[in-house]
């Protein structure tokens, strides 16, 4: 598959801005930083970040396996699948797929960028149909979004079908691992250079704890990590992000520890939902939430806001009806809100 040829055509010749940062580079050496127009009294955020995130990209390099120019930082993983919109579709032209119930920012950002959505609904166990998705695809659909584990639904994707949907997709499909960490599931980056048109993304939001600094993280081949660099602004992870995920990503203990905790959490919780007279599933999670029916969500969505408990009303969404999401709490939070669902009538 040739890459290129699925670029926008404006975007082929772009040139990227060159910021100072870009243009001088050796900042080892004891020079006089007169060139971007900085405040020069010491702030310890008075100089303009880093453009190009190195440090905390050799750390997830290290981390992950996989070679720094194959990584993209963005302000979260939205800034990162904006990104790809602006890369590989064409407003008011080009396509996306999308297999609700999903992360609802696809087809916002599809929006955005004027792209239209076709929407091929998950199965009865919200897995893919593989083949409606190949057979609706055209020369103008760019891109394939697969959440795995999915959001809402907390379940993992058949690797068999992702083998094939990656496989014989004619754009770019994008796996979304946010959720990764707690699955036992392996995640595709294993495969990343087997598929020139697969994008993975991943967040330190969830398993790392770091939703409040806003970083995302895609993995790609070097070709399309060099034409995101292009269109990225320059400066779109600042400073203090980066000091905070670097130290995070230096504390792989805690962050395993904290997610070990999780998920003993989530197994409790499960079982605790299973014992709910009005809960009426609870399905599989590969996620820190879980995804429960109930027998009328919108009346216990607003007896727990009484109760001074926020859960996710997910029963507007498709196949989800009458559905809860459940984040998992602490082991307090935990108690609090299985204490208060069995005293719900």
């Amino acid at each position: 598959m040739n890459i290129e040829n699925l670029l926008r055509n404006n975007i082929k010749s772009i040139k990227a801005y060159s910021s100072a940062r870009d243009e001088y580079k050796d900042a080892s050496t004891d020079m006089v930083f007169i060139d971007a127009n900085e405040n020069p009294f010491q702030t310890n955020v008075n100089r303009y970040p880093d453009p190009k995130q190195s440090k905390v990209k050799a750390r997830l390099s290290e981390i992950k396996k996989i070679p720094s120019s194959q990584i993209l930082l963005g302000n979260g993983s939205d800034e990162v699948l904006d990104l790809l919109f602006r890369a590989f579709c064409e407003p008011n032209h080009d396509s996306i797929i999308t297999l609700p119930p999903t992360y609802g920012m696809y087809s916002v950002l599809a929006d955005l960028n004027a792209i239209s959505i076709n929407e091929v609904l998950l199965d009865s166990d919200f897995q893919p149909k593989v083949e409606k998705i190949l057979a609706i695809q055209n020369e103008k659909t760019k891109i394939l979004f697969l959440c795995s584990p999915n959001n809402p639904t907390a379940n993992s994707f058949e690797a068999s079908k992702i083998e094939n949907l990656v496989s014989e997709f004619k754009g770019i499909v994008v796996i979304d691992e946010a959720y990764i960490d707690f699955s036992n599931t392996e995640s595709w980056l294993s495969r990343l250079n087997e598929f020139p048109n697969l994008v993975v993304t991943q967040t330190l939001s969830k398993a790392y704890g770091l939703a409040g600094i806003r970083l995302g993280i895609c993995y790609a081949s070097e070709f399309i990590i060099t034409i995101l660099n292009k269109i990225k602004p320059p400066y779109n992870v600042n400073q203090l992000t980066q000091e905070k995920a670097l130290e995070r990503l230096n504390d792989l203990e805690k962050v395993e520890k904290e997610v070990s905790i999780i998920l003993l959490e989530r197994e409790k919780l499960v079982e605790a939902l299973q014992t709910i007279t009005f809960i009426e599933t609870v399905y599989n999670s590969d996620a820190n939430f879980i995804l429960a029916k109930a027998d009328d969500a919108n009346k216990r969505y607003k007896q727990l806001i009484k109760k001074g408990i926020v859960v996710r009303n997910r029963t507007t969404q498709p196949l989800c009806k009458n559905t809860l999401r459940f984040s998992i709490g602490t082991q307090i939070e935990n108690q609090k809100l299985i204490q208060t669902l069995k005293q719900l009538k």
